[in-house]
């Protein structure tokens, strides 16, 4: 099984802190990873996007053109991958963030106030981990269970005061319904 993921936004929505953390996520269980960021010379503001893949054999190029999922955390975002997934995909909107709503109907949408869900459990920096959330319940590409190792890597030692606020935000995402 392989997945290939478009994870975009501006910078500072954590986008590339997502994608990382799936990335690790993925090794935990063996898999073969791939890791790109990309973004904007202005970073905060800028835009920035993230390719993941995960796959049971070997990752050939890091480039993810057609993703099977894609995470949109802004309208240019949307605006700009929607057409790029592959029919049958899946697209999880930041709905708080995106007020239009998907144009295709060959592919699966899941629409996630992930902005205001992160603000309501105090944690307003964090929408990005509870749509990592809705990403893995609704792909099954990486496992829910064991989150917090993928955490510890990925949380550095003098944040560790977060560690359990990204894991309640990735919970979060994930019992959304």
């Amino acid at each position: 099984m392989t997945t290939q993921l478009l994870l975009a936004g501006f910078g500072g929505q954590g986008v590339l802190f997502a994608g990382k953390f799936l990335a690790y996520k993925g090794l935990l269980e063996n898999r073969q990873v791939s890791w790109l960021p990309s973004y904007g010379p202005e970073m905060r503001g800028g835009t920035a996007n993230c390719s993941v893949i995960l796959s049971d054999e070997p990752v050939g190029s890091p480039i993810v053109s057609k993703p099977d999922v894609l995470i949109a955390m802004n309208l240019p975002s949307l605006d700009k991958y929607e057409n790029e997934v592959v029919s049958g995909g899946t697209i999880i909107v930041d709905s708080s963030l995106i007020e239009r709503k998907v144009n295709r109907d060959d592919v699966k949408v899941f629409y996630v106030p992930a902005t205001k869900m992160a603000k309501d459990i105090d944690a307003p920096t964090l929408a990005n981990m509870i749509l990592v959330g809705k990403f893995i319940r609704e792909t099954g590409a990486v496992s829910y269970d064991n989150l917090e190792d993928a955490l510890k890597k990925i949380v550095s030692a003098r944040h560790q005061d977060l560690y359990g606020i990204n894991l309640n935000a990735i919970n979060n995402g994930y019992n959304f319904e």
